[in-house]
Order: C-alpha cells, then structure tokens, then sequence
C-alpha cells in the first residue's frame, strides 16, 4: 500500500486513471502463488452464475412470449406457464445474488466507511465479508432444512408435476455461493494491496468502481 494510504478520503483515485478502460486488466486481479486454486474456482462461479442468469432470463422470456402467442393466436394458453416462471423467478433471484456480490453491486452504507484510510477500509471490508459470508452459510443451512422438509412432504406441483423441493433448490445454492464470494472477498483485501468491494472490484472514488 502506497504511503498516502493513511490520509483521508480526499485522496485520490485508488487505482491508475487507465484502469477503469475497457480491455484495461491490471495484473494483480487474480489469485496468484498458493492462493491460484481460487482463481479458478473465482472463474467457475462467474462461468456458472453467468450460464445460470443468461438461461434463466431466456427461459423465462421464451416461455412468456410462448403463452402470449399461444392465448391470442390460437386461443389457448400453455396451464405450467406460471409454475415455470415461479421456478425461473426463483432461480434467477438467488442465482442473481451471488452475481452481484461478485459484480460489487449489492447496495452498501459507506457515509462512516468512506471516512477512513486505505488501511483501515481495508480492516473493515474483511470483517463486513466474513460476516457477511457467515450470514450467507447460516441462511443457506436454514434454507436446505427447509428445502428438505418440502422434499419429506412429497408435494408435487399441480400442472408441471415436479416436485417441488426441485423449484427450492437454488435457495441454499445461492446462498453458498453467495457466501463463497465475499470470502474471497475477504482473501482478495488480505492478499492485494488495494482495497475490494468483491474479489475482482477494486473499491475507488471514480464514479464507477473498477473491476479487475
């Protein structure tokens, strides 16, 4: 960390003027020596979280306009449309949440935390990801609890007929997920010397962060 690490928060950018740009990846935005096994484990989850969004938006969209088409041209509505999109409404929720801890776009309350210096933002981002990543796991075992009383009741879904413990099941997943990513997060403040709001944004007073 830079000398002027102990000012206040009129400092300057926390990152080089370039390092906003597109195509512009500075070389210390991965996981490197020892810790390496996370950057590909940082990379699995933005391939999954992203294949999980894109097919869960489109899924969603196709069946909608199919039920559109199919009630105004042919005067006959598709009766699983709704139970489809609850589950996909499901789905790219808690899919989504650990998208956007990765992203660095969860809503954050920093009037008392933009007051304080690189280092001690730094102390503090470690502590808000690990609690935050114990919430996550405390939640995603209450969820598969639940998930599992549902999967116990054999409920079946009326028109689909799945069950429905199988619509429940991206709760506790997203919840891990979730969890995953701001302990990386915590990991990336203690192995990089900028500070992070995820493990590939670098926290900054640009107006945008920057991810890495």
């Amino acid at each position: 960390m830079s000398d002027d690490g102990d000012k206040g928060p009129d400092r300057g950018p926390a990152t080089p003027p370039h390092a906003g740009m597109p195509g512009a990846i500075p070389p210390k935005s991965e996981f490197k020596g020892p810790l390496k096994p996370l950057a590909y484990l940082d990379r699995g989850l933005a391939w999954f979280e992203a294949f999980i969004l894109s097919a869960g938006v489109l899924l969603m969209a196709t069946n909608s306009v199919a039920n559109v088409v199919g009630r105004f041209g042919f005067g006959r509505s598709f009766p699983a449309t709704e139970e489809i999109n609850q589950f996909l409404v499901i789905l790219i929720t808690f899919a989504g949440i650990g998208y956007a801890a990765r992203q660095g776009r969860h809503i954050r309350m920093s009037a008392i935390y933009d007051q304080f210096s690189d280092r001690w933002r730094k102390v503090l981002m470690v502590v808000i990801a690990l609690i935050t990543a114990a919430v996550m796991f405390v939640l995603a075992w209450y969820s598969f609890s639940y998930v599992m009383s549902v999967y116990n009741t054999g409920r079946i879904a009326p028109a689909t007929r799945l069950p429905v413990y199988m619509m429940l099941v991206w709760l506790p997943v997203g919840f891990v997920v979730t969890g995953i990513q701001y302990v990386l997060t915590a990991v990336a403040n203690i192995s990089r010397p900028d500070v992070y709001i995820s493990a590939s944004v670098i926290d900054s007073y640009e107006d945008s962060e920057t991810p890495v």
